[in-house]
C-alpha cells in the first residue's frame, strides 16, 4: 500500500475537525492546494499572463481559485460581498495592473483553503439545507449548494490550470 502522503486526500481518512458531510469539500480543496503547490513549484514568471492559444491565463487562474473561494463562502455565511470582494473580483485577469508574483499568487490561494477550512469546521450541518441567495440578484441556492460548487469549481479550475502550465512549460 502506497504511503499515506502520496494517496489522494480523499483517500487518507476522515478529517476529525470537520462534519462528515462537509468531508468531501474539504478532501477537494485540500487536494487542488496540493495540486497548485506542485503545478506552480518552479514556474517562470514571465509567463504569469501568457494565454496559449487564448485560453485563460495561470495568472487569472490562480487569482479565480481565491476569489470564487471567498465569494461562495461568503454568500454560505449568508453576507453580502464588501466593497474589498468586489473590487476583487473586478481585477481577476487583469494584468494591466501591478498583480502579485505566481508565488504569492499561490501563497494567497492557501490562505483562502485554510479560511475555507475553518468556515467548514464550524457549519452545522442542520444548516447545510438552509436557502442563501448568491450575487445582487440573489439567485437561489443553499449553504450545501454553495459549499459544493465551491470544491468543484475550484477543482474545475485546477485542471485548467494543469493544462495551462503544460502548455506553458513543456
Amino acid at each position: 500500500m502506497p504511503p499515506l502522503e502520496s494517496r489522494e486526500v480523499w483517500l487518507r481518512g476522515p478529517l476529525s475537525d470537520v462534519p462528515p458531510l462537509l468531508q468531501p469539500v474539504a478532501h477537494a480543496l485540500l487536494q487542488a492546494r496540493e495540486e497548485v503547490m506542485a503545478l506552480m513549484q518552479d514556474f517562470p514568471e514571465d509567463r504569469l499572463w501568457d494565454r496559449p492559444n487564448n485560453v485563460a491565463s495561470v495568472g487569472f487562474h490562480l487569482q479565480h481559485l481565491t476569489g470564487v473561494l471567498d465569494r461562495t463562502f461568503t454568500y454560505a455565511r449568508n453576507e453580502a460581498l464588501s466593497p474589498v470582494q468586489l473590487v476583487a473580483l473586478a481585477s481577476e485577469g487583469n494584468s494591466d495592473q501591478p498583480t502579485p508574483s505566481a508565488q504569492e499568487l499561490v501563497h494567497r490561494f492557501g490562505e483562502q483553503v485554510d479560511r475555507a477550512l475553518t468556515q467548514l469546521r464550524t457549519t452545522d450541518e442542520l444548516t447545510l439545507t438552509e436557502a442563501r441567495g448568491v450575487g445582487r440578484a440573489k439567485l437561489p441556492s443553499t449553504v450545501i449548494g454553495l459549499l459544493v460548487h465551491a470544491a468543484e469549481h475550484t477543482m474545475r479550475h485546477v485542471g485548467q490550470l494543469s493544462v495551462t502550465v503544460r502548455a506553458l512549460t513543456l
